[in-house]
């Protein structure tokens, strides 16, 4: 639990800080489920910074540990039929929206039975039959064609709703102010999530935006527009309801900001080098699963052991899925090194 200086500190600096609660209708099996999905996620991004050191995975790999919360909180609350779109940190949206992580570990090991056959490694993750639109490497390219996912859902008459993922880097990007703009226009259900980590690269937000009220840009453009505390699970959960029944019911987009700060390098190597990592240290204290198991545990809503054995859980599921990548998965023949780039089997020389 976060000493209570330490907190008063964080208060100060974090202006998006807000004490943790029980939203109405969020039920113990729902909570005990995003508990186990937050711990499924750490210990996944947890295994694979070695196994990239090994050499095992290949490609980028860039950490979501400290944002699983966000995943979690919006991504649960949405059928298998909704879409999401993601970014290069992607690994935990596949997760949340019921991936599967045998079939992602034999991705990011290149392998032959990837969710892309290993042709696209970490950052390139697709997965139709879940809703999963993709990730990509190029930060804020996933909103347009999110809003493309939802024209589609409007002209065919479903309910269905995407959620796209976006951090305060690609938020400096033009393009999503175009496509956030048409969604207004025409109500689309679209629900823009920028996941503010503070940190472009090894770019502070303060030096390369005027107002780094992110959320306020949603409200320019006539989109119900919210900051949340990034992580506090409960506040996002019950913000994301909101806007899910927005979009569901054909009142258009909603923009949310969930505020947090990354804790670990940009990516698996990075050090931190042009960071004062002293002011960062102390919102480990606040990290969304510690954080949420000790409010569960204080109110009675699940015991410490429960607790564990969704921990527990959680590793064992990673740990297989491991063993699968590395032992029983295939790398991809030579005379397949075309297969799988291009629509039709085209090859363009």
């Amino acid at each position: 639990m976060a000493d209570q200086k330490t907190l008063e500190l964080i208060k100060e600096e974090f202006n998006a800080y807000t004490e943790m609660y029980l939203p109405e209708e969020l039920s113990q099996e729902e909570q005990l489920k995003m508990y186990g999905t937050m711990c499924l996620i750490r210990h996944f991004e947890e295994e694979v910074k070695p196994l990239w050191m090994a050499n095992k995975v290949h490609g980028y790999y860039h950490p979501y540990i400290t944002e699983e919360a966000i995943a979690v909180a919006i991504i649960s609350q949405l059928r298998k039929e909704d879409y999401i779109g993601s970014t290069h940190r992607g690994h935990g949206h596949v997760i949340a929206k019921g991936g599967d992580i045998k079939k992602m570990m034999a991705e990011l090991f290149g392998k032959e039975e990837g969710y892309n056959k290993g042709r696209g490694g970490s950052m390139h993750i697709a997965d139709m039959s879940i809703g999963m639109l993709g990730a990509s490497g190029i930060v804020g390219a996933a909103v347009a064609p999110a809003v493309g996912s939802a024209l589609r859902s409007w002209i065919k008459r479903t309910d269905d709703v995407t959620v796209v993922f976006f951090g305060d880097g690609g938020a400096n990007a033009g393009s999503i102010y175009e496509a956030m703009n048409m969604a207004a226009a025409w109500k689309l259900p679209v629900i823009f999530v920028c996941e503010n980590n503070q940190w472009a690269i090894a770019t502070d937000i303060a030096r390369v935006t005027g107002d780094a009220e992110i959320y306020q840009r949603g409200i320019g453009l006539g989109i119900p527009s919210f900051q949340c505390d990034g992580f506090n699970i409960y506040q996002i959960w019950e913000t994301a309801k909101e806007a899910i029944e927005r979009a569901r019911t054909g009142e258009g987009s909603t923009f949310i900001e969930c505020k947090t700060l990354r804790l670990l390098g940009h990516h698996a190597t990075d050090d931190n080098w042009y960071r004062d990592m002293s002011i960062v240290e102390k919102y480990w204290q606040i990290e969304p699963i510690t954080r949420m198991g000790e409010f569960m545990v204080e109110n009675n809503i699940a015991s410490e052991a429960e607790l564990k054995a969704l921990d527990d859980d959680a590793m064992q599921q990673v740990q297989e899925s491991i063993v699968y990548a590395d032992t029983q998965c295939h790398e991809p023949s030579l005379d397949t090194f075309y297969d799988h780039i291009y629509a039709d089997g085209e090859v363009i020389k």
